[in-house]
């Protein structure tokens, strides 16, 4: 049984006629088409035959409200949304945010509303540097944390976590990324922010690729 939804992108703005089994296709609860490729590019190697579906490429659905105490609860809640949302073998999500040690773990879950506007990385940097202005070099640091959530229409879940480990910088560096990624200065990057680094190289150390790498050994 095929499933076709006309939809518009939500990455791209293009309109969009996904066709796709729904015994053999996995939703990824995501408007970016970025997102969906890395995690399909990792997943398919442990998932092979299933497919994997942006959910903006189906329609604009609502946001769930992500009212959950944690990463995993956030990314179980988005998951879940997708699964209501579409006829599919499953649905995964992901929730990640910056964890700042000398700000007992803040902004954690609220890292893209942490200045009150969600979404508005420049007013969140700034924040985050006038809350660190005393802090020494060596008090800065910090991670990036991602939980990825799969779950089955049969009930089954399967929770990856990962970390991308660094510090905050005093400056916004480099232009490629999003959100903080212009003042965490990663350890597997020694010298460059990660905003200075192409895709493919934050693709291959970013807390997301750890989590999905823990994911993918729980599948198989």
């Amino acid at each position: 049984r095929a499933v076709q939804r006309q939809g518009g992108d939500a990455a791209t703005g293009n309109n969009t006629k996904v066709v796709f089994d729904p015994n053999k296709t996995i939703v990824v609860a995501t408007g970016n088409t970025h997102k969906l490729v890395e995690i399909e590019a990792i997943l398919s190697k442990v998932m092979p035959g299933i497919s994997f579906v942006a959910l903006g490429q189906l329609g604009d659905f609502p946001d769930p409200e992500e009212n959950g105490k944690t990463f995993r609860d956030n990314a179980l809640i988005k998951a879940m949304a997708a699964l209501d949302e579409v006829d599919c073998v499953a649905a995964i999500a992901d929730d990640s945010g910056l964890c700042v040690d000398a700000l007992d773990g803040a902004p954690g879950i609220y890292s893209a509303r942490y200045a009150g506007e969600h979404g508005n990385d420049a007013a969140n940097n700034k924040k985050l540097l006038a809350e660190l202005a005393d802090v020494a070099d060596a008090d800065r640091t910090a991670r990036f944390h991602s939980t990825v959530a799969l779950v089955y229409r049969d009930g089954r879940v399967l929770v990856g976590e990962g970390d991308c480990e660094g510090v905050i910088g005093h400056e916004p560096k480099g232009s490629n990324g999003f959100g903080y990624d212009p003042l965490f200065w990663p350890h597997d990057a020694p010298g460059k922010a990660m905003a200075e680094l192409s895709s493919n190289q934050k693709n291959t150390i970013s807390h997301r690729f750890h989590a999905l790498q823990n994911l993918s050994e729980q599948i198989l």
